[in-house]
């Protein structure tokens, strides 16, 4: 039977979509081409780095988790921080969310054109950029049906590549394959002259943030409930099993590398899936990975559009803005249109700033602040958790995350660590100081509009 919410929507996703999705959001091109450089800064010790946040994010997805299951028509779990932590903070997380979203996006597209260009050179960028973003919106605007099956599908590929990685590492390890550069896998490598901060303390603390980004994405279960079939019995699951399906992939997959050759000889430059590959034998690894890479980040593209265009879903619902009016409409087939084509339309912006040099530095510090203001973002939502487990709505027999008075304090203080932790990169210094100052501007405007629209109510 056919499950549509009051506003038209339409509850269409699987458990199977549902944790495709967060695993497609989470697995990007960070694993594929960036492991290499978490590698390097920590060795073995980036094992612990991983899971360490990632047990951190599990407490935060069992939080998002515990508010959506009492609530399960919300389009986004942001709009708890609006519920739980008023409106200022509410609409300070919704836009800045929604804002790195496509940014995001935008990143994507630029991505994904690149590596497909390496295909076909006589190409233009923009016109790659158009077609793939015009597909990717079609399928969004449709169903929420198709949409779920081709990111299940993109999830898949990318699930398949890393477990391709991890089956060939093991037969590489067993036989103790013999290396090119003169070394033998085994998992004496990854043990082998251990240390557990090679590079110093700093660089230590600096792998904090680059991990705890490779996650970001892992809340899109927080965005697809309202459009979930039986939210109350996939959620849980869902919960559940993502994250530690999710640990298991990028632990796995890291140490299988390392395990193969000694971490000291893998390259940053190149991803260390092609250098595995080639050492086994397989010359056109680099063909593969490139066609992973592709798939990894239209994954990321395609859920970028369908999470923003939920998020400006929300912010029309909660505003009385005309112009803001028009986008809550919601189509026939249960797809909020008019917010999911605005945002992508949005997301070409990418590609037009990209081609001026001055633009694309600018462009590339935004999406670094914007990227940073996602830590903050996940703070609001554990304190909203927080306030929401003390207020009359707490749902007693509800899907509830364990020992939340210690849990929940000491995850807000580990994300609070990992963003101080960025004052410590010279890289990451000023998008640092940016979101704050984009978190102190944003308030301060809000609170003068509020001022300037009621001046009886200054004390």
């Amino acid at each position: 039977m056919e499950q549509i919410n009051k506003d038209g929507t339409r509850r269409e996703l699987t458990n199977f979509n549902v944790q495709m999705i967060a695993l497609g959001g989470a697995i990007g091109t960070g694993l594929f081409l960036g492991a290499g450089q978490t590698i390097h800064r920590t060795g073995p010790s980036i094992l612990l780095v991983y899971l360490v946040v990632g047990l951190f994010f599990s407490v935060m997805m069992r939080a998002i988790g515990e508010m959506m299951y009492k609530d399960p028509s919300q389009h986004t779990f942001v709009a708890f921080i609006h519920q739980y932590l008023g409106a200022d903070f509410g609409k300070f997380a919704e836009w800045s969310y929604w804002m790195t979203l496509i940014l995001a996006g935008m990143a994507e597209l630029i991505a994904i054109a690149t590596y497909i260009r390496l295909w076909i050179p006589n190409v233009p960028a923009w016109l790659i950029e158009i077609l793939i973003l015009g597909i990717l919106s079609i399928i969004n605007l449709s169903i929420v049906r198709l949409f779920g099956k081709t990111e299940s599908m993109l999830s898949i590929i990318k699930i398949i590549a890393i477990i391709a990685l991890i089956f060939v590492g093991i037969w590489m390890i067993a036989v103790h394959h013999k290396n090119p550069v003169g070394t033998s896998a085994g998992l004496g490598n990854v043990t082998k002259d251990y240390t557990a901060f090679p590079h110093g303390f700093r660089e230590f603390l600096n792998a904090f943030p680059m991990v705890f980004f490779s996650f970001e994405g892992m809340e899109f279960i927080g965005i697809t409930t309202a459009e979930t079939k039986n939210p109350r019995q996939v959620l849980p699951l869902a919960v559940k099993q993502v994250v530690f399906r999710i640990l298991i992939f990028y632990i796995g997959a890291l140490f299988v590398i390392m395990a193969i050759t000694p971490w000291q000889q893998i390259s940053q430059s190149s991803s260390p899936f092609v250098q595995v590959f080639q050492i086994a034998g397989m010359p056109a690894a680099s063909q593969i990975i490139n066609f992973v890479v592709i798939v990894a980040a239209t994954s990321a593209l395609n859920s970028a559009i369908f999470s923003s265009g939920r998020h400006l879903y929300q912010l029309a619902v909660e505003s009385d803005s005309k112009f803001l009016s028009k986008l809550r409409h919601v189509s026939k087939s249960g797809i909020p249109s008019y917010a999911v084509l605005f945002s992508a339309c949005l997301m070409l912006f990418g590609p037009v700033l990209s081609a001026f040099k001055a633009l694309s530095a600018a462009f590339s510090l935004v999406a670094s602040i914007c990227g940073d203001i996602y830590i903050l973002v996940c703070i609001l939502t554990m304190i909203a958790h927080y306030r929401y487990r003390q207020s009359s709505d707490f749902m007693e027999d509800g899907f509830k995350m364990p020992a939340y008075k210690i849990l929940n304090p000491l995850t807000i203080a580990f994300f609070s660590f990992v963003f101080i932790t960025m004052f410590f990169n010279k890289e990451n210094v000023i998008p640092a100081v940016g979101a704050l100052i984009w978190l102190i501007v944003f308030l301060t405007v809000v609170k003068f509009r509020k001022t300037k629209e009621s001046p009886d109510t200054i004390v």
